[in-house]
């Protein structure tokens, strides 16, 4: 079977997005469309930037790391979409722009003394990962221990709160992770109200369920095997 390039997939995945903003009554600029490049090669960025593509998620420290020599000079914006194991921290901290999987309290203190000891002086954004679904196989902070974390993180000078992320369930019927993803814009909303703290990002839905999300609320969706295809399938340029 043919494949098609990641130029077309990117044309196709904005032509889906704007339909599903539509739908919500929504405009397609409000949402942020990140590539995960995780198990790709630096060639498959490469060619996802060039057709206009400018954020980009990898779940790994150490994987990200093997492909700095063939992103360079590009100016994208770099996610860690992974789990984050703390002593990693410093690196990630040096290696994107956004860590959108803080889990907990020391996690976020390690990121603000290694952001500080960098010299870098702009903050670092953050997203908290939360354990929307309770699933023992996924990491997040757990809903009523949010508040306490909300308001420990919006103290730490070198980061930048931002919203929240979730990774709901995984159903063949995308329509059974609408509740979850309902369920994260209005814990964001209470926060809001709450906390009186403004936490624009809503970094929702994948390949499978993205529309769903969207039209939920979601502000960035990551997508990786509608955009790069899986693995071993798509060339960079074919």
């Amino acid at each position: 079977m043919a494949t098609t390039s990641i130029r077309d997939n990117l044309l196709r995945l904005e032509e889906r997005i704007s339909a599903a903003a539509r739908r919500a009554g929504r405009s397609s600029g409000e949402i942020t469309l990140i590539g995960v490049s995780k198990t790709h090669p630096a060639e498959a960025i490469r060619e996802a930037y060039d057709a206009g593509l400018r954020h980009f998620g990898e779940n790994r420290v150490q994987e990200w790391e093997g492909k700095q020599a063939g992103i360079q000079g590009l100016g994208a914006k770099w996610h860690l979409i992974g789990h984050l194991q703390s002593n990693k921290a410093a690196r990630a901290a040096k290696l994107f722009h956004s860590i959108d999987s803080v889990d907990d309290f020391p996690l976020a203190e390690r990121l603000d003394r290694a952001r500080s000891e960098s010299g870098v002086t702009e903050r670092i954004r953050v997203l908290i990962e939360v354990h929307i679904a309770k699933e023992e196989a996924k990491s997040g902070t757990a809903i009523e221990e949010l508040p306490a974390l909300v308001e420990k993180i919006v103290a730490l000078p070198k980061l930048e709160l931002a919203g929240l992320m979730c990774i709901p369930p995984f159903a063949e019927n995308r329509e059974e992770a609408r509740p979850h993803f309902r369920r994260l814009r209005e814990l964001r909303d209470g926060l809001a109200k709450r906390l009186a703290c403004v936490l624009p990002v809503l970094s929702m839905g994948m390949s499978h369920d993205f529309e769903v999300a969207i039209e939920e609320g979601a502000t960035e969706v990551r997508v990786g095997t509608a955009l790069f295809g899986t693995r071993g399938t798509m060339k960079a340029g074919q």
